[in-house]
Protein backbone atom coordinates (compact mmCIF):
# COMPACT_ATOMS: atom_id res chain seq x y z
CA UNK A 1 0.00 0.00 0.00
CA UNK A 2 3.23 2.45 0.93
CA UNK A 3 4.55 1.51 -2.36
CA UNK A 4 1.18 2.52 -4.33
CA UNK A 5 0.88 5.88 -2.37
CA UNK A 6 4.56 6.85 -3.35
CA UNK A 7 4.26 6.22 -6.79
CA UNK A 8 1.12 7.80 -7.03
CA UNK A 9 2.73 10.75 -5.21
CA UNK A 10 5.81 10.78 -7.77
CA UNK A 11 2.97 10.90 -11.09
CA UNK A 12 0.08 13.30 -9.38
CA UNK A 13 0.39 16.31 -11.19
CA UNK A 14 -2.67 19.24 -10.79
CA UNK A 15 -4.68 21.02 -13.24
CA UNK A 16 -6.45 23.98 -13.15
CA UNK A 17 -9.26 24.92 -16.51
CA UNK A 18 -11.45 27.85 -17.24
CA UNK A 19 -14.16 27.69 -19.87
CA UNK A 20 -17.19 30.07 -21.33
CA UNK A 21 -20.02 27.66 -22.57
CA UNK A 22 -23.65 27.37 -24.41
CA UNK A 23 -26.08 26.28 -22.33
CA UNK A 24 -29.54 24.58 -23.34
CA UNK A 25 -32.45 23.26 -21.10
CA UNK A 26 -33.80 20.46 -23.38
CA UNK A 27 -36.95 19.83 -21.12
CA UNK A 28 -40.30 20.49 -22.90
CA UNK A 29 -42.01 23.29 -22.01
CA UNK A 30 -38.83 24.66 -19.91
CA UNK A 31 -36.66 25.16 -22.75
CA UNK A 32 -34.43 27.89 -22.86
CA UNK A 33 -30.63 29.30 -23.59
CA UNK A 34 -28.26 30.55 -21.61
CA UNK A 35 -24.47 31.77 -21.04
CA UNK A 36 -21.75 30.78 -18.25
CA UNK A 37 -18.46 29.74 -16.88
CA UNK A 38 -16.90 26.87 -15.33
CA UNK A 39 -13.80 26.95 -13.09
CA UNK A 40 -11.94 23.15 -12.38
CA UNK A 41 -9.20 22.01 -10.49
CA UNK A 42 -7.87 18.56 -12.03
CA UNK A 43 -5.81 16.26 -9.84
CA UNK A 44 -4.22 14.39 -12.26
CA UNK A 45 -3.03 10.98 -10.21
CA UNK A 46 -1.44 9.18 -13.23
CA UNK A 47 -1.58 10.78 -16.82
CA UNK A 48 -4.09 9.19 -17.87
CA UNK A 49 -6.59 9.13 -14.72
CA UNK A 50 -7.74 11.98 -12.91
CA UNK A 51 -10.59 13.41 -10.51
CA UNK A 52 -11.80 16.82 -11.32
CA UNK A 53 -14.10 19.42 -8.70
CA UNK A 54 -15.45 22.21 -10.67
CA UNK A 55 -17.95 24.82 -10.42
CA UNK A 56 -20.15 26.79 -13.15
CA UNK A 57 -22.87 29.52 -12.52
CA UNK A 58 -24.91 31.10 -15.18
CA UNK A 59 -27.09 33.82 -16.86
CA UNK A 60 -30.69 33.92 -16.69
CA UNK A 61 -32.59 31.61 -19.52
CA UNK A 62 -35.99 33.12 -20.42
CA UNK A 63 -39.03 31.07 -21.29
CA UNK A 64 -43.38 31.41 -21.17
CA UNK A 65 -46.05 28.74 -20.66
CA UNK A 66 -49.62 29.43 -22.02
CA UNK A 67 -51.75 28.29 -18.96
CA UNK A 68 -55.31 27.79 -16.84
CA UNK A 69 -56.32 28.63 -13.87
CA UNK A 70 -59.54 26.83 -12.64
CA UNK A 71 -61.87 28.05 -10.11
CA UNK A 72 -62.08 26.39 -6.90
CA UNK A 73 -65.74 26.50 -6.35
CA UNK A 74 -68.19 26.09 -9.28
CA UNK A 75 -69.99 29.11 -7.85
CA UNK A 76 -66.78 31.42 -8.97
CA UNK A 77 -67.00 33.20 -12.13
CA UNK A 78 -65.34 33.09 -14.82
CA UNK A 79 -64.74 29.20 -14.25
CA UNK A 80 -61.31 29.20 -16.11
CA UNK A 81 -58.68 32.48 -16.30
CA UNK A 82 -55.93 31.63 -19.55
CA UNK A 83 -52.64 33.22 -18.91
CA UNK A 84 -49.00 33.40 -19.69
CA UNK A 85 -46.33 32.88 -17.35
CA UNK A 86 -43.00 34.04 -17.54
CA UNK A 87 -40.14 32.52 -16.19
CA UNK A 88 -36.41 33.64 -15.56
CA UNK A 89 -34.42 30.59 -14.61
CA UNK A 90 -30.47 30.09 -13.63
CA UNK A 91 -28.15 27.46 -12.40
CA UNK A 92 -25.22 27.36 -10.20
CA UNK A 93 -23.78 23.59 -10.12
CA UNK A 94 -20.63 21.94 -8.29
CA UNK A 95 -19.42 18.71 -9.36
CA UNK A 96 -16.74 15.55 -8.06
CA UNK A 97 -16.07 13.07 -10.06
CA UNK A 98 -13.37 11.06 -12.03
CA UNK A 99 -11.68 11.75 -15.40
CA UNK A 100 -10.34 9.86 -17.82
CA UNK A 101 -8.10 9.67 -21.16
CA UNK A 102 -9.37 7.48 -23.96
CA UNK A 103 -6.89 9.14 -26.46
CA UNK A 104 -3.39 11.07 -25.35
CA UNK A 105 -2.50 11.78 -21.62
CA UNK A 106 -2.67 14.99 -19.45
CA UNK A 107 0.36 15.93 -20.04
CA UNK A 108 1.54 14.89 -23.81
CA UNK A 109 3.42 17.85 -26.11
CA UNK A 110 2.35 16.75 -29.37
CA UNK A 111 -0.87 15.70 -30.66
CA UNK A 112 -4.63 15.21 -29.16
CA UNK A 113 -6.62 14.45 -26.15
CA UNK A 114 -10.14 12.69 -26.01
CA UNK A 115 -11.35 12.19 -22.53
CA UNK A 116 -14.60 11.18 -20.54
CA UNK A 117 -15.51 12.59 -17.37
CA UNK A 118 -18.34 11.06 -15.09
CA UNK A 119 -19.58 12.69 -11.68
CA UNK A 120 -21.95 13.53 -8.85
CA UNK A 121 -23.27 16.94 -8.40
CA UNK A 122 -25.27 19.49 -6.64
CA UNK A 123 -27.26 22.21 -8.77
CA UNK A 124 -28.75 24.97 -6.74
CA UNK A 125 -31.50 26.87 -8.88
CA UNK A 126 -33.64 29.95 -9.04
CA UNK A 127 -36.99 30.66 -10.48
CA UNK A 128 -39.04 34.05 -11.05
CA UNK A 129 -42.57 33.73 -12.15
CA UNK A 130 -44.25 36.40 -13.44
CA UNK A 131 -47.93 36.26 -14.66
CA UNK A 132 -49.70 38.21 -17.57
CA UNK A 133 -52.63 38.57 -14.64
CA UNK A 134 -53.50 38.46 -11.20
CA UNK A 135 -54.83 35.62 -9.64
CA UNK A 136 -56.40 35.32 -6.31
CA UNK A 137 -54.66 31.92 -5.64
CA UNK A 138 -57.78 31.57 -2.81
CA UNK A 139 -60.30 31.11 -5.51
CA UNK A 140 -58.15 29.49 -8.37
CA UNK A 141 -56.27 26.25 -8.73
CA UNK A 142 -52.82 27.75 -10.32
CA UNK A 143 -50.22 24.96 -12.21
CA UNK A 144 -47.23 27.12 -11.09
CA UNK A 145 -47.00 30.01 -8.41
CA UNK A 146 -46.14 33.50 -8.83
CA UNK A 147 -42.76 35.06 -7.73
CA UNK A 148 -39.21 33.93 -6.85
CA UNK A 149 -38.08 30.86 -5.18
CA UNK A 150 -34.88 28.54 -4.88
CA UNK A 151 -34.61 24.69 -5.27
CA UNK A 152 -32.12 22.34 -5.36
CA UNK A 153 -31.23 19.19 -7.32
CA UNK A 154 -28.70 15.90 -7.77
CA UNK A 155 -27.15 15.50 -10.55
CA UNK A 156 -25.06 12.92 -12.55
CA UNK A 157 -22.44 14.72 -14.53
CA UNK A 158 -21.58 13.50 -17.84
CA UNK A 159 -18.82 15.18 -20.24
CA UNK A 160 -16.43 14.46 -23.07
CA UNK A 161 -13.58 16.44 -23.94
CA UNK A 162 -11.01 17.10 -26.82
CA UNK A 163 -8.09 18.71 -25.98
CA UNK A 164 -4.86 20.03 -27.64
CA UNK A 165 -1.69 21.32 -26.38
CA UNK A 166 -0.21 24.77 -27.08
CA UNK A 167 2.69 25.25 -25.52
CA UNK A 168 4.57 26.08 -22.17
CA UNK A 169 1.80 23.58 -20.26
CA UNK A 170 -1.24 24.88 -21.63
CA UNK A 171 -4.29 22.84 -23.22
CA UNK A 172 -6.77 24.08 -25.16
CA UNK A 173 -10.16 22.05 -25.12
CA UNK A 174 -13.39 21.82 -26.44
CA UNK A 175 -16.10 19.92 -24.20
CA UNK A 176 -19.73 18.56 -24.25
CA UNK A 177 -21.32 17.95 -21.09
CA UNK A 178 -24.85 17.03 -19.15
CA UNK A 179 -26.47 17.34 -16.12
CA UNK A 180 -28.95 14.30 -15.55
CA UNK A 181 -31.73 14.84 -12.74
CA UNK A 182 -30.29 11.95 -10.11
CA UNK A 183 -33.24 13.56 -7.23
CA UNK A 184 -36.83 14.62 -7.27
CA UNK A 185 -37.93 17.63 -4.90
CA UNK A 186 -41.04 18.71 -6.46
CA UNK A 187 -41.61 22.83 -6.05
CA UNK A 188 -44.59 24.69 -6.59
CA UNK A 189 -42.81 27.33 -8.48
CA UNK A 190 -41.54 25.19 -11.53
CA UNK A 191 -44.06 23.89 -13.93
CA UNK A 192 -41.85 21.28 -15.04
CA UNK A 193 -41.01 18.57 -11.91
CA UNK A 194 -40.66 15.26 -13.20
CA UNK A 195 -36.94 14.84 -14.00
CA UNK A 196 -36.08 18.32 -14.56
CA UNK A 197 -33.93 20.58 -15.40
CA UNK A 198 -32.05 18.91 -18.07
CA UNK A 199 -29.26 20.43 -19.54
CA UNK A 200 -27.08 20.12 -21.97
CA UNK A 201 -23.72 22.41 -22.56
CA UNK A 202 -20.73 23.03 -24.85
CA UNK A 203 -17.84 25.07 -23.47
CA UNK A 204 -14.62 25.76 -24.48
CA UNK A 205 -11.45 26.56 -22.33
CA UNK A 206 -8.08 26.75 -21.31
CA UNK A 207 -6.11 24.22 -18.85
CA UNK A 208 -2.84 24.49 -17.22
CA UNK A 209 -1.05 22.05 -16.15
CA UNK A 210 1.72 22.55 -13.02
Amino acid sequence: MLLTVAVYSQQMRFSIATDLGVQRSLKKEQQFWSVGQTVHAIFNLTPKEGVYVWFSYYTNGNFKNNLTATAKSALTTPPEIDYVNSSQMRFKHISIGYRKYLVGACDIEKGWNLYASAGLGLLPGKVTNVHSVAIDTSLYNVPVLSGVANFKRLTADLALGYEKPIGADFFLYAEGRTWIPASDYPSKYLFVNDKAPLTAMFNIGLRILF
